[in-house]
């Protein structure tokens, strides 16, 4: 090792231990990305092997590409692909956004104390449970007592069976995500612009800049290279949809606008323990995910010089 090495070694180490506190803050997370991310990494064999649990990973039968191939021919491959893409634009055009634009109004309110009350009335649908926003989506749209329903029927309407009509599936996902994310997501742009000088904003109100101009020309291009980087990952995730709520709000009968590649997976692999279908489809997911924030992020390098590594 050169002197060279060995000092930036040492700086590098002195470093380590001056925010030893700050390491150790890392810790939990690192390992449950190596618990639950990196660690079943090795499953991913399954999707190559016709696997019986019985035999265990090593004893089933190697079969190469056969569960690809089961799943490309098989009658569900373009409606779980048309299903989670659109979904994940839908979300992408009408969702995104929504936290943007919160973030702003946001920081137009100049009462603190009222501020801070709207952001909190906005984050509590985050920390509501999964299945509750589901039941309350059922409940709201329930044909006999749903308050929808109920105001269409006031009015002199026929009763809508929302949840059993599948061109109505994709805008009440789309819907309830907004309400229970938006607040939350607003977090990381108020961040953001909390982080601007205001300096540029009295510089604006100098020149005769009102309030729009501010956003316009201050807040906007403050808030570019978060709105690019949280592009990249929403883009990244186009073939992952939130399976979970789909799960308790889909049927048989919405399916064919409903069912999702992680619909999909769960089917094979809890009802019908079809492992090693259920992986092959999952790493297939991957890898266009892999692809999808590569390209983007290699995009908005280009364009903006701005990416997420």
């Amino acid at each position: 090792m050169t002197q060279t090495k060995r000092a930036s070694f040492h700086k590098a180490w002195l470093g380590i231990l001056r925010d030893k506190h700050l390491y150790l803050m890392l810790v939990p997370f690192l390992l449950y990305y190596i618990i639950f991310c990196y660690k079943p990494f090795g499953g991913l064999v399954l999707a190559f092997k016709d696997y019986k649990p019985l035999l265990g990973i090593a004893g089933s039968e190697w079969v190469g590409w056969e569960n690809f191939q089961t799943f490309f021919t098989g009658p569900y491959l373009w409606r779980l692909i048309r299903n989670t893409l659109l979904l994940n634009i839908y979300n992408l055009i009408f969702g995104f956004p929504v936290p943007i634009i919160l973030a702003l109004l946001f920081n137009e309110v100049r009462n603190s104390k009222l501020r801070t009350l709207a952001q909190t009335i906005s984050y509590m649908p985050r920390f509501i449970s999964t299945v509750v926003i589901a039941g309350l989506v059922v409940n709201f749209l329930s044909p006999s007592s749903g308050v929808i329903n109920t105001f269409i029927k006031m009015f002199g309407g026929e009763p809508i069976y929302f949840l059993t009509r599948p061109d109505f599936f994709r805008p009440i996902y789309v819907l309830q995500g907004i309400w229970a994310g938006a607040g939350f997501g607003s977090v990381i742009y108020y961040s953001s612009l909390c982080s601007i000088d205001t300096q540029l904003y009295e510089a604006v109100m100098i020149d005769g800049g009102g309030r729009w101009k501010q956003i316009w020309h201050v807040a906007l291009p403050g808030l570019l290279p978060t709105i690019a980087i949280m592009l990249i990952m929403q883009i990244g995730n186009l073939m992952n949809v939130g399976y979970e709520m789909i799960i308790l709000l889909y049927q048989p009968v919405t399916y064919e606008t409903a069912d999702v590649i992680g619909s999909y997976v769960y089917r094979l692999g809890i009802e019908q323990a079809n492992y090693s279908l259920s992986t092959a489809v999952g790493l297939f997911n991957g890898v266009i995910s892999l692809v999808l924030v590569t390209s983007s992020n290699y995009v908005s390098r280009k364009i903006g010089d701005v990416g997420i590594f």
